[in-house]
């Protein structure tokens, strides 16, 4: 990473501000290209921008981090010049003809990584933050930048490391000296550790599902109400509502948060038996999402899986949840029972954290279910472990230290 790497760190476009960011060794040479006046290190100056000929291009703020003390690691300068397109392109060139290059997409949070100022869920955690599409997925993504869960996985390892150093020393001690005394001792102690891996993995599987998004499909039969239940969810007329069977041909979709979820929620052409080849086109394309879907919303009709709902319960009553797209009764209930049903819904993306979870989850039930204390010990182990890999520490180096600690200064 001897090289010197610059980007427009705002949106393109129309803006009133645009900010361009050099990072790398050269950066404050490329500033002192560019700028009149020279940045402190913390602090902004106001100065014009040059070009390589001295015309001037631009007039910014300009902020200077020196290494380490910035979001890569690495000397960091930021111009925050007048948005637009024609202007932040100006400087841009001015920053490649100073010595920079252009930037590969994810570079600066790539040498945030390598530079040790981010570790891996700290940077997915960035790239989660700013494409969450809900407030929660937003607040979820934070937590994890801010080192919330990291820190929860390493105390997940130290309860563990704790309860198998104890388990260890006292088999090295004398394996037929522990009676059931120390066993149902220990019996909390892997109760409690096993409730706090659950409670773990399910928010862990909640926030990845909050981020990744969801598909919900409405389907049923013709006039079953689904356009209106869509409409009355979203809040807006988003699709025609018509008593004439069969006005919704083809799918339509639109995005919003339930219950923190950010739900694709699609409504689809009725199903039934095509009049013509376009309806039957829909039919078609309603059956593929049925099956694609996280989850259906299956309208006055069963569908295997599916969260049955009966419509227009202002009318009649039926089986399932009732619902009122006119009344809004049973609306509220619905985004309630969505959201349960989505908190259920394994996620779909690179899940090696939640593998490495569930393998120590897996390997501490063993010991609920062993008696020899052996096979109790191997167990907790285990779980000690996989939780090791998934914070990146040493578990032997650690059982060690904690084991040798338990001796004397002299020994």
């Amino acid at each position: 990473m001897s090289d010197t790497i610059a980007a427009l760190a705002t949106a393109p476009g129309l803006s009133g501000v645009a900010v361009v960011r050099v990072s790398g060794p050269d950066a404050f040479s490329v500033m002192q290209a560019i700028a009149q006046r020279q940045a402190v290190a913390g602090r902004f100056v106001f100065t014009k921008l040059k070009s390589k000929t001295g015309e001037v291009i631009d007039e910014a703020l300009v902020l200077a981090f020196k290494s380490p003390h910035s979001y890569t690691g690495e000397d960091v300068v930021e111009f925050q010049c007048h948005g637009g397109s024609v202007t932040p392109r100006r400087v841009l060139d001015a920053v490649f003809e100073a010595g920079a290059r252009l930037a590969r997409r994810g570079e600066f949070t790539q040498r945030a990584f390598l530079n040790g100022r981010l570790d891996y869920e700290k940077a997915a955690a960035v790239l989660d933050l700013i494409e969450s599409k809900t407030s929660a997925a937003a607040d979820d993504a934070l937590e994890r930048l801010g080192g919330k869960r990291h820190a929860e996985y390493k105390a997940l390892y130290e309860e563990a490391l704790a309860l198998s150093t104890t388990l260890e020393h006292s088999l090295d001690v004398d394996e037929s000296d522990i009676d059931d005394e120390f066993i149902h001792s220990c019996d909390s102690a892997l109760k409690k550790l096993s409730q706090r891996l659950e409670k773990t993995i399910i928010n862990l599987k909640r926030g990845r599902v909050m981020q990744e998004g969801t598909l919900v499909v409405l389907a049923g039969p013709p006039n079953a109400g689904k356009s209106s239940l869509m409409n009355a969810l979203l809040g807006e007329d988003r699709a025609i509502v018509s008593p004439v069977a069969g006005t919704t041909r083809d799918t339509i979709e639109q995005w919003l948060d339930i219950g923190g979820y950010p739900v694709r929620l699609v409504d689809t052409a009725g199903l039934r038996e095509a009049s013509d080849e376009i309806e039957a086109e829909g039919v078609v394309r309603a059956k593929n999402l049925i099956e694609r879907a996280d989850l259906v919303l299956a309208i006055n009709t069963d569908i295997e899986g599916a969260l049955k709902i009966h419509s227009k319960c202002d009318l009649s009553r039926g089986e399932g949840l009732n619902v009122s797209s006119l009344t809004k009764e049973g609306l509220e209930e619905l985004k309630a029972a969505i959201a349960k049903r989505l908190g259920e819904i394994e996620p779909k993306a690179d899940v090696s954290v939640l593998d490495k979870l569930m393998a120590a989850k897996n390997a501490l039930d063993g010991a609920f279910s062993a008696i020899d204390s052996v096979v109790i010990a191997n167990s907790v182990r285990m779980c000690a472990e996989s939780l090791a890999d998934v914070i990146g520490a040493r578990y032997s180096s650690d059982m060690l230290d904690r084991l040798f600690s338990r001796f004397c200064v002299g020994k």
